[in-house]
């Protein structure tokens, strides 16, 4: 576990992080997003001790790291692997070489490398290109092969600094539906530091928002969806939904996990009332598809809308705007 308690770093007067807290669980794909200069990759460098803090606390399974040695600090470093945005390879050498360097380094065994390089290989899915050298290879797969290096030496924790940026979005997919898959099978926690929020929708279970060193919005990614904090919606550029002034909706929230499929079609036969959907959205995070509806209906009906949303287990709020801005509210 990752437990982080105040965690400040500062760059001579330049405050980058500032009071940080955050706790990441054992094999959680956590997301990390911002802005360029909001800190995401200072704190990732803190995590793995290539920055030391200023001042705070950083743990990692209880042991602090800024009290480690040199010689503590680089065994520490093999159970925290990293992959970058562009994957630094050899390039004389070939995808084998490539992986091998890790352990080679260490000291490793012919014959334990040699077993260690395929099993990744496979696990990666590269089996067939490892007599290749980098040049030949596309950017997907070579951050394919950056990925295996990174697991070489078993670690416990997997670092990716925008590692997908450099992609197009069909090889973007492909490597989030790689770093998932390497997640289930090693349990392996994967901090994701990225500034696209479609790289945190596809993969990431968690996620915290930074901006300018500070944590604004942090937790898990459905359900901060479902509560549309507007430093969310800030970052993501997002307009407000905007209507008449003063006038009360109903915000209904839509998930793979409720009763909400055919919800409004139910609620107008069941309760005879007629709706107007004036603003909807719908998007995928992870495996489930999760949405809203803002729905407009007299104002006489709202008591008995709600009761029946309520009675069939439904997310709902009421949604006012006030002064052209949109703000959600559960009390009416």
């Amino acid at each position: 576990m990752i437990e982080i308690k105040g965690l400040q770093k500062s760059f001579g007067e330049l405050k980058v992080l500032n009071n940080i807290d955050l706790t990441i669980g054992d094999g959680e794909i956590y997301g990390l997003v911002g802005k360029s200069g909001a800190g995401k990759s200072t704190l990732l460098r803190c995590i793995n001790g290539l920055e030391q803090y200023s001042a705070g606390s950083l743990k990692i399974d209880g042991v602090e790291i800024k009290d480690l040695s040199r010689k503590e600090l680089r065994t520490f470093r093999k159970g925290v692997s990293m992959i970058f945005q562009h994957f630094p390879m050899l390039t004389r050498k070939t995808v084998y070489e490539n992986i091998a360097f890790p352990m080679r380094c260490w000291g490793y065994s012919r014959a334990a490398v040699d077993t260690r390089v395929k099993e990744l290989a496979e696990l990666v899915g590269i089996s067939e290109k490892l007599d290749q050298k980098p040049g030949q290879l596309s950017g997907g797969q070579q951050q394919r092969v950056a990925i295996a290096r990174a697991l070489t030496m078993e670690p416990k924790i997997l670092l990716s600094d925008e590692a997908t940026s450099a992609l197009d979005p069909v090889t973007t997919r492909a490597i989030l539906r790689l770093l998932r898959d390497i997640n289930e099978k090693l349990g392996i926690t994967i901090i994701v530091v990225t500034h696209q929020m479609s790289v945190i929708k596809d993969v990431c279970e968690k996620v915290t928002l930074l901006e300018s060193g500070e944590l604004v919005v942090s937790g898990p990614v459905d359900e901060l969806f479902m509560d549309q904090p507007e430093e969310l919606k800030t970052f993501l550029g997002e307009e407000q939904f905007r209507a008449e002034e003063g006038k009360t909706y109903i915000q209904v929230m839509l998930s793979d996990q409720d009763g909400s499929k055919g919800i409004l079609s139910r609620m107008s036969r069941t309760l005879d009332i007629d709706f107007t959907i004036v603003n909807s959205e719908m998007d995928r995070y992870r495996d489930e598809y999760l949405g809203y509806l803002i729905l407009d209906c007299a104002k006489e009906h709202m008591e008995k809308v709600g009761d029946y949303l309520d009675r069939s287990g439904i997310i709902w709020r009421y949604y006012r705007t006030e002064s052209g801005e949109g703000t959600s509210c559960r009390d009416f």
